[in-house]
């Protein structure tokens, strides 16, 4: 297999999974007990024989949290395109359009590498297991694949499910199914008649196909995206290891998903069947689902108490979270919000999000912790005309150089060693010492010990937002 590319789609924000999932730290990223489900993924077409390093298609918010996993997989991505198998891709979408876009520009990058690839397209946000299943599954549509066929894994429903859509098989076709029929999320009674007939799948996301078929049915059905995303490829740019898209000539691309685009309507469409552990983490309740339950159907994690509870979730972030008398409820804390809804509703947490969007709720996007390039800083108290943050930087990383126009700030070093420059005066801090950087002052904070720095950053002023910084010189780019 080794001219199949892994292609792993990242660009989604989770907002179903609010207040975990938050835009500028979507799902994926988090670490939900020990592995995040991007890091999973990439686990998963690491297991498979004979791969190519995967395209990772990200949106470019996004960049340093799944560079930062990448490298800690030891798939660091490179900006080197053409390199058959090489290093990992990473290639930044500046807006959201949807897959079918996301898949073609992968497939352009696929073949300036090889001449004929096959690209299994994997969402970065499902569960699967076991490993030897899915490799199966890959196998066999990769067979159907070779012979022109544009494949996708439908998985053998073990109930009525209503958060899903449904292919209808038809007749076999060597390893492989055609399609009959593609069918929307149903409702309940819909879901049983379905489930009841027999032939009939969820539609997973998951795809294996040539990258030439994929486009030239993406060109005949779809003229307007295969264009479009192939100027978006063109004028593609390097930046660090990153492949950074055109902004303006990817925002121009029609946001479609591959299901309306190309495979809805076109006649080389086959399905392989996928019976194994499989769930796409897209609402509170497929964790419910996963989770192990008490004999009262509850599960938690985290510091959570019930009491007289049936059939509910809750998650507990950062405190203890105790419950009398639940029933099939969903309880999810976060440091800074907590989201309670009955079991059914997680398809509404958008609805939600609007409200709050609306107000411009700065809970919608950030957390209380805001992961950077260099580290982390956490707000810890805000106040009128003050903030108290803790700042983490990693060994060897520094912020930029920058400067405030509305905020002055104290730094006091509570472990490690800080390299501060303050105007044209630089100083090296140890622990419990400070240093104070006056409004309007170019500043710049460095580590260069072994170990993180710790920090704690005292802000004073009329203005206290992300947005009042002016950059100077920036390792990272931004």
């Amino acid at each position: 297999m080794a001219d199949i590319y892994p292609v792993i789609l990242s660009g989604g924000s989770g907002t179903r999974l609010w207040p975990l999932s938050r835009g500028l730290y979507p799902k994926q990223f988090i670490d939900f007990g020990g592995e995040t489900l991007f890091g999973e993924t990439l686990e998963r077409v690491r297991a498979l024989k004979d791969t190519a390093a995967p395209l990772v298609i990200c949106n470019q918010t996004h960049r340093f949290l799944a560079a930062s996993i990448m490298q800690g997989k030891g798939m660091p991505p490179g900006a080197d395109a053409d390199k058959k198998g090489g290093q990992a891709k990473l290639i930044l979408e500046p807006v959201g359009r949807n897959t079918a876009p996301a898949i073609a520009v992968a497939a352009f990058a696929a073949l300036e590498a090889d001449k004929n690839p096959v690209l299994l397209v994997l969402p970065s946000d499902h569960k699967i297991q076991p490993q030897e299943r899915f490799a199966a599954c890959v196998a066999k549509a990769v067979q159907a694949a070779r012979r022109g066929r544009l494949v996708t894994f439908g998985v053998v429903p073990d109930r009525p499910a209503t958060g899903y859509g449904y292919i209808i098989q038809g007749k076999s076709e060597g390893e492989a199914h055609l399609i009959e029929k593609f069918v929307e999320k149903p409702d309940e009674q819909k879901a049983q008649d379905l489930l009841a007939k027999g032939n009939c799948l969820w539609n997973s996301g998951m795809f294996v196909f040539e990258a030439a078929a994929y486009l030239q049915e993406l060109e005949r059905l779809s003229p307007e995206i295969y264009k479009t995303s192939l100027a978006a490829w063109n004028s593609r740019k390097t930046d660090l290891d990153f492949i950074r898209l055109d902004e303006q000539a990817f925002a121009a691309i029609p946001a479609d998903s591959i299901d309306y685009a190309v495979m809805e309507h076109t006649q080389k469409a086959s399905v392989v069947p996928f019976d194994a552990g499989w769930h796409d983490l897209g609402a509170w309740e497929s964790f419910h689902e996963i989770a192990p339950c008490d004999a009262q159907g509850n599960s938690s994690v985290g510091d959570v108490e019930l009491v007289d509870s049936q059939n509910s979730y809750v998650y507990a972030a950062s405190r203890l979270v105790a419950g009398i008398g639940l029933k099939d409820m969903l309880v999810v804390e976060s440091p800074d919000a907590v989201l309670v809804m009955p079991q059914g509703r997680g398809q509404d947490v958008k609805k939600l999000l609007d409200a709050l969007k609306a107000k411009r709720r700065s809970e919608v996007d950030t957390h209380l912790k805001v992961y950077r390039p260099w580290g982390s800083y956490e707000t810890l108290v805000l106040g009128p005309r003050f903030q108290v943050k803790r700042i983490i930087v990693k060994p060897g990383a520094a912020l930029s150089l920058q400067l405030h126009h509305h905020r002055a700030e104290h730094w006091v070093v509570v472990n490690g060693t800080a390299q501060v420059t303050v105007g044209e005066k630089s100083v090296l801090l140890c622990e419990n010492q400070s240093v104070y950087i006056p409004l309007g002052d170019k500043h710049r904070l460095f580590n260069p010990g072994q170990i993180d720095l710790e920090l704690i950053e005292i802000q004073s002023g009329t203005y206290l937002g992300e947005d009042d910084i002016v950059r100077f010189e920036d390792v990272y780019g931004r």
